[in-house]
């Protein structure tokens, strides 16, 4: 499943996970910590949407 930030279009990828900031491929988006926050603008994880 892939999530998106509406506010700029990032885009997390459960698969692939985001290394790049510490999280594993695999992380399912409800395992993310509950102060994530989306690494381009700092939106909320919970606006984040899911990807069609």
């Amino acid at each position: 499943m892939k999530y998106v930030c509406p506010m700029c279009g990032w885009e997390y990828d459960e698969e692939a996970g985001a290394p790049e900031l510490g999280i594993a491929p695999g992380t399912k988006f409800e395992d993310l910590p509950a102060d994530f926050a989306c690494p381009m603008c700092g939106a909320e994880k919970a606006v984040f949407e899911k990807a069609e």
